[in-house]
């Protein structure tokens, strides 16, 4: 991913489920140039209503103790974690940025539309199976992998690779000090 994203020009889309697959390929088609869709082997719940990616990223949880930004097969993580965190009393906002490109172009045209999706005010952890690398421009903590991956089943691996919702939890509760 993080090669795709260096590559000047390319449009790249990572969606979290079949809306947002939808809307990425409807954007591709439109879009003056190459696009790279980078989609999961695995079944997917449906967590958005593709809105977002238009944008770069969308919201598709509210909360106001911190955010949880991920991409692909992380955001139903993301939102497991969120839903953990809420027995905590733990309010978390969870984004789905399906779009490092578009999200910089929208925000360079509409920086206050990306503040009220990905606030910069408020403690957040990036998920995603892939490099961290570069996630530290929307995030204060990154969870990734920075190694070389491994084969299995997909739960499998992400459970061996730390690609989980308690992770994610933990990295939110060690975040804001709760």
């Amino acid at each position: 991913l993080a090669a795709l994203r260096a590559i000047p020009g390319l449009q790249v889309i990572r969606p979290a489920d079949a809306n947002e697959t939808s809307a990425a390929v409807r954007l591709a088609m439109l879009h003056d140039g190459p696009t790279a869709l980078v989609l999961s082997r695995q079944n997917l719940p449906v967590v958005t209503d593709g809105s977002g990616v238009e944008f770069g990223a969308g919201l598709v949880q509210d909360g106001d103790d911190a955010v949880v930004v991920a991409t692909g097969s992380e955001v139903s993580v993301a939102l497991a974690a969120a839903d953990e965190l809420s027995g905590d009393g733990i309010s978390c906002r969870v984004v789905s940025m399906s779009s490092w490109d578009r999200f910089e172009s929208s925000r360079r045209r509409d920086p206050s539309g990306a503040d009220s999706i990905l606030p910069h005010d408020v403690p957040t952890v990036s998920i995603e199976a892939g490099t961290t690398l570069g996630w530290d421009r929307y995030a204060d903590v990154c969870l990734g992998i920075d190694r070389f991956g491994a084969s299995a089943p997909g739960g499998v691996v992400m459970r061996e690779l730390g690609m989980t919702s308690e992770a994610v939890a933990a990295a939110v509760r060690e975040l804001i000090g709760r």
